[in-house]
């Protein structure tokens, strides 16, 4: 199999971390026939490959064998912002795949994160649509789902371009990235009424870029005598850190 390496990825304040491990645990309770989650947003600049990264990272901490698909085929910004560097000189992706130039197999790359493999979108391409509803994808996310034990994928933004909703009919579920205290809900509840059409379980929404500072029980996680250890021991240094700055 081939091989690639994160050379960037940020870390996370206790409270982040606390979060993902909740996010991680309550897609564990969706079942076990949910094995391929789409990540998309509402607007472009939600958080949602962040989070999906993230969550990838998690679950192989669990010991899982999990891959993410970057399925953002028209603007991918995942290789740039986390620095991949490939082995071997020859690299493709899912648009490769997906036009017939290789194998699956030539596109599945293991990461420098025991557990955690990564199919990265390739050549950017115009004519996204037309790849992505091709009978090559389906018979894709089917393989991926025998070989690894959850399937992550990253799409672009839903309430943009109708790709993620071409991806949603090929996912079991659905996670919904939303910003703080940006659009409106119905724009939301139009996205999720759109990927539920295509047959897909909407398992729930996540709210990104939350200033702790603005809640009153902020403290809790930082300062009360259960966890302030648990903080102080996992890296915090700051107890009114920002959260993570937001990729899209």
């Amino acid at each position: 199999m081939k091989q690639l390496k994160i050379g960037r990825f940020p870390a996370l304040d206790y409270a982040c971390s606390e979060a993902l491990n909740t996010l991680c645990t309550n897609l564990s309770y969706c079942g076990r026939e949910v094995r391929s989650i789409l990540f998309t947003s509402r607007y472009e600049q939600e958080g949602k490959s962040g989070i999906a990264m993230n969550v990838m990272r998690t679950l192989a901490g669990y010991g899982k064998r999990v891959l993410l698909v970057d399925a953002d085929l028209r603007c991918s910004t995942l290789a740039r912002r986390y620095r991949f560097t490939y082995a071997q000189r020859e690299n493709a992706g899912l648009a490769q795949h997906l036009a017939g130039m290789c194998e699956l197999q030539d596109v599945v790359y293991r990461t420098n994160l025991p557990g955690a493999f990564i199919l990265p979108a390739g050549h950017e391409v115009l004519n996204s649509m037309q790849l992505l509803a091709s009978y090559r994808y389906g018979e894709m996310m089917d393989a991926l789902r025998d070989e690894f034990d959850i399937v992550l994928v990253d799409s672009p933004p839903a309430g943009l371009i109708v790709d993620a909703i071409e991806i949603a009919r090929y996912c079991d579920g659905v996670v919904i990235v939303v910003e703080y205290n940006r659009g409106r809900v119905q724009d939301v509840a139009d996205v999720a009424a759109n990927l539920a059409k295509t047959g897909c379980k909407v398992l729930g929404a996540v709210m990104n870029g939350v200033n702790l500072k603005s809640f009153r029980n902020r403290k809790y996680y930082y300062r009360s005598e259960r966890y302030s250890a648990y903080y102080h021991h996992y890296g915090g240094t700051d107890a009114h850190a920002e959260p993570e700055a937001k990729d899209k």
